[in-house]
């Protein structure tokens, strides 16, 4: 490990927003399981509705989103600690208090959120592990997850640059009968869309930031899809049997956050 991550971080070891539990074997040793349920009463010390970031890289969408909607708690996670101290040095130097970040594998979340502690889950720009379905941010394995610590009906937001992502996801709430409120095949230019479905505030919400990473994208001349559902908590998840076109390129990394107004 090179000298700039240890220091990094070590940096991060000293952020009162930072939690951090990277292994799987040490979970149940770790200060941050004593962290479930309690998010509101002993780090936000309010009741605003806590949303999630999942793979938020380097927190820079989750720094934005807090920024942008001071009356929600906003919490990024990773398990890259490297990149998330960019996020979390941020939000530290400016007194940021509806921010903190936990890093951790997505897989574990329950042992950190208790049920119905989460109203909201992000997920931006994953990748779309377009060989293992188990993997996918938005597949079954992780819908059995998310909804043990969601509100009933709480809301899943996905932007992604990936054809194939989009379409496993829609086929994903077809097939489990999730209510679907928006759904957009190109986010930037909605009006054009056939697919939008009311929940215009949503949209709005999704519209006003944009990382580097969709700026580029953008430029390219490619759009960005965009998805919001609920999650019920009734069992029988169904996963989808459908055959999708592999996406032709990479992804870029992402770098920094902007409003749509720059």
């Amino acid at each position: 490990m090179g000298k700039n991550k240890l220091k990094k971080f070590a940096e991060m070891e000293t952020f009162h927003n930072v939690f951090q539990c990277g292994a799987r074997e040490m979970v149940e040793d770790s200060p941050v399981v004593a962290m479930r349920g309690k998010w509101h009463e002993e780090y936000f010390h309010n009741d605003n509705p806590i949303v999630l970031e999942l793979g938020c890289g380097r927190g820079e969408y989750t720094v934005g989103l807090a920024a942008h909607n001071p009356n929600k708690n906003y919490i990024g996670i990773d398990i890259k600690g490297a990149r998330m101290w960019a996020g979390a040095k941020q939000a530290e130097l400016a007194g940021m208090k509806n921010v903190a970040f936990l890093r951790t594998n997505i897989e574990m979340l329950t042992h950190f959120f208790a049920p119905n502690e989460v109203a909201e889950i992000w997920i931006t720009f994953p990748d779309p592990q377009m060989k293992k379905a188990t993997k996918r941010l938005t597949s079954t394995f992780f819908m059995q997850r998310y909804r043990q610590l969601l509100q009933q009906n709480g809301l899943i937001q996905l932007k992604t640059d990936s054809p194939f992502l989009y379409t496993y996801t829609q086929a994903m709430v077809k097939e489990n009968g999730y209510p679907l409120l928006v759904d957009t095949s190109d986010l930037y230019n909605t009006e054009q869309s056939s697919r939008v479905r009311s929940r215009e505030s949503d949209i709005e919400e999704a519209r006003a930031l944009q990382t580097h990473y969709e700026h580029q994208w953008l430029d390219r001349g490619l759009t960005i899809k965009y998805l919001c559902w609920e999650l019920p908590a009734e069992p029988s998840l169904i996963e989808p049997e459908i055959e999708i076109e592999k996406d032709t390129y990479r992804s870029y990394g992402r770098n920094y956050v902007s409003t749509t107004n720059n």
